[in-house]
Formats: C-alpha cells, sequence, structure tokens
C-alpha cells in the first residue's frame, strides 16, 4: 500500500499523514479525559492480567478458562492498539498518524475486533456443550478441539482483517485529511475518499453480516439450546446456577454486538459527532475493561483463586 494522491492533476498532495481529532476539541478538558481513560486503561490492564494469571492455575483446567485466557490476552492487546495513542493526543498538540501507521492501527484492531468475536461463538459452544451433552463434554471438548477452536478464530480474524484493511487503503484519499474519530477505523477513513464509496459501504455490511451476525446467530442458537435444557431442570436453584454460567457471556456478546452493528452497518448515518465517537469507545476500552469485572464477579473459581493469590501477596 502506498499514500495516495489527489484526482487532480498539478492540483494535489501526496498524503503521508492523517490527523486525529480526538474526542473533544475543547482545551479544559483534554486532562480531564486524560486522567479518565488513564484509569480505564490501567483497570484493563489489570483486570485482564489477573484473569490470565487466575486462569493458568492448574486447578483451573476446563476449556472456558483456556477460552478466557485467551480473551484476556485479546483485550489487553485491543486497548493497547487504540487508548495509549489516544492518552498521548490528549496531551500534545500534534495529534498526527503516519500513514502506515494508521493503516497499521486499523489492521490491528480489526484483526483483535474479529477474532475475539469468533472466540465468543466458540465459547458459546463450549457452554452448549457442557450443559446439553454434559457426559460427552470432556470428550468432545477436549485440549486440541479448543486449541483448533483458538486457531480457528486467530486465521478468520486474520483474513477479515487483511481484506478489510487492504481495501479501504486502495481508496484514494483526497482530503481533507482529518479523522474524526480517536483512532483509524473504516468509517471515518471512507469518508474522507475522493470517489463514490457507496459500492465500499455495502461491502461494509456485507462484511458486518460475515463477521459479526454469523458468529451471532451461532451464538443464538447455542442460546437456544441451552436455555431448552435449563428450564428442564426441576430445582429453581439448580436451573438459576446453571444460567449464571451463561449470563457473563451474554452481556459480553451483547455489548459487542449493538457497539458493532450501529457502527459499522450505517457507516455514514447521521449519528451526532458525540455519538459517532461514543459508540467506539463500547468495545475499544469500556468493554475490555468491563471483562475481568463481569467474568470474575461472577465466576466462583475465578473469584477463589483471584482471593488466595492476593492473601499470598500480602503474605510477602
Amino acid at each position: 500500500m502506498k499514500p495516495t494522491e489527489g484526482p487532480e492533476p498539478g492540483n494535489y498532495t501526496l498524503l503521508t499523514e492523517f490527523v486525529l481529532c480526538g474526542l473533544s476539541n475543547h482545551p479544559e478538558l483534554q486532562h480531564l479525559l486524560f486522567g479518565t481513560f488513564c484509569l480505564i486503561y490501567t483497570i484493563t490492564i489489570i483486570g485482564n492480567l489477573l484473569i490470565f494469571m487466575a486462569t493458568v492455575h492448574h486447578t483451573l483446567h476446563m476449556p472456558m478458562y483456556l477460552f478466557l485466557r485467551v480473551l484476556s490476552s485479546l483485550d489487553i492487546s485491543l486497548a493497547s492498539t487504540v487508548v495509549p495513542k489516544m492518552l498521548v493526543n490528549f496531551l500534545s498538540e500534534d495529534r498526527s498518524i503516519s500513514y502506515m501507521g494508521c493503516a497499521t492501527q486499523l489492521y490491528c484492531l480489526i484483526f483483535l475486533a474479529a477474532t475475539e468475536w469468533y472466540l465468543l461463538a466458540a465459547m458459546a459452544y463450549d457452554r452448549y456443550m457442557a450443559i446439553c451433552n454434559p457426559l460427552r463434554y470432556a470428550i468432545t471438548m477436549n485440549r486440541r478441539v479448543c486449541l483448533s477452536l483458538v486457531l480457528l478464530s486467530c486465521c478468520s480474524g486474520s483474513v477479515v482483517s487483511v481484506v478489510q484493511t487492504a481495501w479501504v487503503f486502495t481508496l484514494p484519499f483526497c482530503g481533507p485529511k482529518m479523522i474524526s474519530y480517536f483512532f483509524c477505523d473504516i468509517p471515518p477513513l471512507i469518508m474522507l475518499s475522493c470517489t463514490d464509496t457507496s459500492s465500499y459501504e455495502k461491502q461494509i455490511i456485507t462484511a458486518t453480516v460475515l463477521v459479526i451476525f454469523t458468529p451471532f446467530f451461532l451464538i443464538l442458537v447455542s442460546y437456544a439450546c441451552i436455555i431448552s435444557s435449563i428450564l428442564k431442570i426441576s430445582s429453581a436453584e439448580g436451573r438459576l446456577k446453571t444460567f449464571s454460567t451463561c449470563s457473563s457471556h451474554l452481556i459480553v456478546v451483547t455489548l459487542y454486538c449493538v457497539s458493532g452493528t450501529l457502527i459499522y452497518l450505517r457507516p455514514k448515518a447521521s449519528y451526532s459527532q458525540d455519538a459517532k465517537k461514543f459508540l467506539p469507545l463500547l468495545y475499544t476500552a469500556i468493554t475490555p475493561m468491563l471483562n475481568p469485572l463481569i467474568y470474575s464477579l461472577r465466576n466462583k473459581d475465578v473469584k477463589d483463586i483471584l482471593t488466595r493469590m492476593m492473601a499470598e501477596l500480602m503474605k510477602k
């Protein structure tokens, strides 16, 4: 990929960088926003590291904890792709990002988000097997199968990311070079193109359906079977306990589905500027921070391991 030029010969400049507008143009808010998102990023890193360390424990050997470990790694990487640059821009007058830097950020963002979405589908299948087919669970969801699902998620995310990034950066960008987001993403980038992007927007919708709604459909089918099995449990306490193992996953799936659908199904929709900037925050900063809280607070095994780890640290 090379920087693109304007459409009129003799009246163009070589595009070598973009400028990120950030979350706010009000100088008096920059330090407050820096402090807020620095705290969010710190909680994200610490929380996901704790989940990762807890799920490495030898007593937590179920497939669900392998998936949680990978999810924590993806959350750390996803937040680190966007938030550090955003923090620097809060305190700097130079908010530029190079052409290749923008392409790299977009590639990493799509790869991590798509991989995480496919991983959530794999986690739904894992819960389906554990609840609906408990006698076959240990055989079906062996370590080889789990690692294969993780690898398949990564490969699928990589393919989606390569195709989408290469496609976006073949567009001719004629300026202005101001990106109305706080990071490089598909909707604001195609708005900078000097060509008709209606066909590209249709491709975004197609990609969104494949990346979001195909796994989401599989998740819905899995949970329809799970709910059917839960309703057959005679004990109310048993139904509640079984459903509690799935509710955390449902919360995360809902957050990703809502934010992804609103952003990518209507890339040129007439949202307000604040809404356009808030929606991406859901999956780039807020959800990676909430995931450790959701899974640790609602999972007794993880809470027990974390409590034991904290107790051992306090003794030292």
